[in-house]
């Protein structure tokens, strides 16, 4: 067995190939125009940081416009009527124990909003899940005492990559979403907030896999990070209050973190928060938290 999936990640490996480039496009800077009280002064720009991975840095994309943390930017700028100021800290191959070089450069913009992905590279690494899980949670920390919101996309389900065949994708989702549900303990434990990409790219790839995957089959198209951008979005302008609040779904109201945890794991788009209940932050087991599933309309334009 053991021979059997090392033979099919070689072959993976060898159809996926290597993309287009090695970095993304140059994506730093002001996005949004709107003014200040009066019209005669730009309104002082949220300041966003995105750090992570190839997925953060759209890897494989030419416009900065496709990538998923210019169309955060954008988004965001348009639901808070205000420029956003955006700082790309991601790289293409990164794991969860580099995000304490890319914090270290983040911190010193002074961010109000981090937005971490991470996660697939730990996994095609065999990198221990409670290291990744620690290097992840540091991070989250960093940010939060120094005052900026995070959201974390957590780890990808990669059973959903056309590449990897069976048994291996069977492997591959078991420890995406193990991982992926491990990192949202950790996030909430540390005053962040999750987005579950899960197989956010799962379904549209069934019916369009030349649209939602890139030429190397592994990382997302244009369309495919759209809809990383989408899912998360919400989230990233509710930290900062700049979406209406959400409601629980029916029968999901507040529970242990870790019953949380597993049920994000299994549906893109879910986001899990940390909340009370009775005034308490924690309960017989752990740590209360909210699923929300926020239902966005299309993606916000800025000016």
């Amino acid at each position: 067995m053991y021979g059997l999936l090392m033979a099919e990640a070689m072959l993976a490996r060898k159809i996926v190939g290597r993309p287009h480039g090695m970095v993304g496009p140059a994506a730093d800077g002001i996005y949004g125009d709107w003014r200040g009280q009066g019209g005669d002064a730009p309104a002082e720009p949220i300041s966003l940081v995105m750090l992570g991975d190839s997925t953060s840095v759209g890897l494989g994309m030419t416009e900065p416009s496709t990538t998923p943390a210019v169309l955060l930017a954008n988004g965001l700028a348009a639901a808070a009527e205000r420029p956003v100021r955006l700082n790309v800290f991601g790289r293409s191959g990164a794991v969860s124990a580099d995000l304490t070089l890319q914090v270290d450069r983040a911190l010193k913009v002074h961010p109000d909003i981090a937005v971490i992905f991470v996660g697939a590279n730990d996994v095609t690494s065999q990198a221990k899940p409670a290291e990744a899980v620690r290097h992840l949670q540091k991070a989250v920390r960093r940010f939060r005492e120094a005052g900026a919101q995070v959201v974390v996309g957590t780890c990808p389900d990669l059973g959903t990559i056309r590449p990897i065949a069976q048994p291996l994708r069977w492997v591959t989702q078991r420890w995406s979403r193990q991982l992926a549900a491990a990192q949202t303990v950790a996030v909430i434990e540390e005053g962040g907030r999750t987005v579950a990409f899960a197989d956010v790219l799962g379904p549209e790839f069934a019916s369009y896999p030349g649209e939602m995957f890139g030429p190397d089959r592994y990382h997302p198209s244009a369309r495919g990070y759209q809809q990383c951008a989408y899912v998360v979005l919400p989230s990233v302008c509710a930290a900062l209050g700049f979406w209406p609040p959400a409601e629980p779904e029916r029968g999901e109201g507040s529970q242990s973190i870790y019953l949380a945890a597993a049920i994000a794991a299994e549906e893109s788009g879910t986001e899990v928060t940390a909340t009370r209940v009775a005034g308490r932050a924690t309960g017989p087991q752990g740590r209360w938290a909210t699923i929300l599933r926020r239902r966005p309309g299309a993606m916000p334009r800025s000016a």
